[in-house]
């Protein structure tokens, strides 16, 4: 039997029980604590420090505070060292602990001003993102060695919506409360909402350490990269997952600018995205990781990476019809369906590749290089478009996103090979790896 053939007939009643466990719960609930922080440092912070008169110099700067976010490989290795809180778990030890500082990092930014000093506010917000960025090392970690290889598409998909809904409540959320009551008391209700996942830690069940974890902190530090690049194709896969997602990551980045210049107002271009963009994004991650579940990873990517590519240039069709908010919605609802479906596959990848030895390591470091294209490579995008002009900067993104397809191919031997000794009835067999 092939591997197509041996996850096709995995049955529909198999699948619901898979949704409906409590390891998906747990990673739903997981991806709400980890999106919650994000924005609390962004948007959020910007109007109240707009709110506030601090200078639009000052709130660009704040961009700054989001280094952790593209740092935390560094000190990912001591979180598979070390176990703090023995009577927890390696992982659960670290993520209750985590937990505690963030929340409370959360509540302390709601008791600086920014009209005061925006100096104190930064070292704040810093303490933020630094422990948002360590719970989602440990969180990361967590979630790949809880879940059997072929689970980990649909935990994917549930973690990134939980991750979504927990941004919405901040952002929307926030934005609504601080109609209504002050900034620094928004910042105090977000603190209390991360108990959420402090409970989905204390109740979750901890994870089986794999036998040859590191000892000392130099084997924490070493062995993970000695591990990861001595794999077949490692250099290949860093590059994959460079360029998987350039073309849809540099057409989203302009998306907001293109319907304004092409003529929608703010409120349509609000709504739409709010009501199509959203929850085509959700189902787009749901469907993603059944699809995966049902035909593996290697095929999810391949199929996602073309349907993300085809609806780019959706794009391309707006530019020509112009100003028609029925187009527009079709437009939003298909690339964030695509994108939702493409995020599953591709978190559930860099999963996969991941040794359970030092899976906070090698996790860290790929989710890292991931944003880099989001970071780096979509910064020269408004200057390809000005070049290019709309049609054709978006026809551009379409065809930035065909190397990364034909990359894939080259894994299609050693993937399918892997995820067939993985699929058998029982459930997934752990990798030797």
């Amino acid at each position: 039997m092939t591997h197509v053939d041996a996850v096709s007939k995995r049955s529909w009643q198999a699948i619901l029980r898979i949704i409906c466990s409590g390891r998906m719960l747990v990673a739903t609930l997981m991806g709400f604590s980890s999106g919650l922080p994000l924005l609390l440092t962004g948007g959020v912070l910007q109007a109240w420090m707009e709110k506030e008169g601090v200078d639009l110099g000052t709130i660009g700067l704040f961009a700054l505070v989001g280094l952790p976010y593209t740092l935390k490989f560094f000190w990912a290795p001591l979180l598979d060292r070390f176990t703090l809180l023995a009577f927890l778990g390696r992982r659960r030890g670290w993520l209750a602990l985590i937990q505690v500082l963030l929340s409370a990092a959360i509540a302390g930014l709601g008791f600086t001003d920014p009209g005061v000093s925006p100096f104190t506010v930064a070292c704040a917000a810093l303490l933020v993102t630094f422990f948002s960025a360590s719970q989602d090392i440990v969180i990361d970690a967590y979630r790949r060695e809880s879940l059997d290889d072929e689970e980990q598409g649909l935990g994917a998909s549930l973690y990134v919506n939980g991750y979504r809904v927990g941004m919405l409540l901040a952002s929307g959320g926030g934005l609504i409360l601080a109609d209504h009551i002050p900034f620094s008391a928004v910042y105090w209700i977000m603190a209390a909402f991360m108990l959420i996942g402090l409970a989905t830690t204390l109740f979750a069940t901890e994870p089986a350490v794999a036998a040859g974890t590191p000892k000392t902190l130099t084997q924490a530090v070493i062995q993970p990269f000695v591990d990861y690049f001595g794999r077949q194709d490692a250099l290949w896969i860093l590059l994959f997952i460079l360029l998987y997602k350039i073309g849809d990551t540099m057409a989203v980045h302009l998306t907001t600018p293109f319907y304004l210049d092409i003529g929608f107002s703010m409120t349509e271009v609000g709504a739409v995205v709010k009501l199509f963009g959203f929850w085509a994004t959700v189902i787009g991650g749901l469907l993603g990781g059944v699809l995966i579940l049902r035909w593996g990873i290697y095929r999810s990517l391949w199929w996602f990476g073309i349907l993300q590519l085809v609806t780019i240039l959706g794009f391309v069709a707006l530019a020509q019809i112009g100003h028609n908010v029925t187009t527009l919605a079709f437009v939003i609802a298909g690339e964030n369906l695509a994108g939702g479906m493409g995020t599953s596959a591709f978190v559930a990848f860099m999963a996969s590749l991941t040794n359970k030895k030092f899976t906070a390591t090698q996790y860290a470091l790929l989710s890292s290089l991931m944003g880099i294209p989001r970071v780096i490579l979509a910064s020269p995008t408004g200057y390809l478009a000005e070049w290019l002009g709309w049609e054709g900067f978006f026809l551009f993104c379409t065809l930035a996103a065909v190397p990364g397809l034909i990359l894939l191919t080259r894994f299609r031997g050693w993937m399918i090979q892997e995820e067939a000794s993985e699929s058998v009835p029982t459930g997934a067999v752990e990798k030797s790896s």
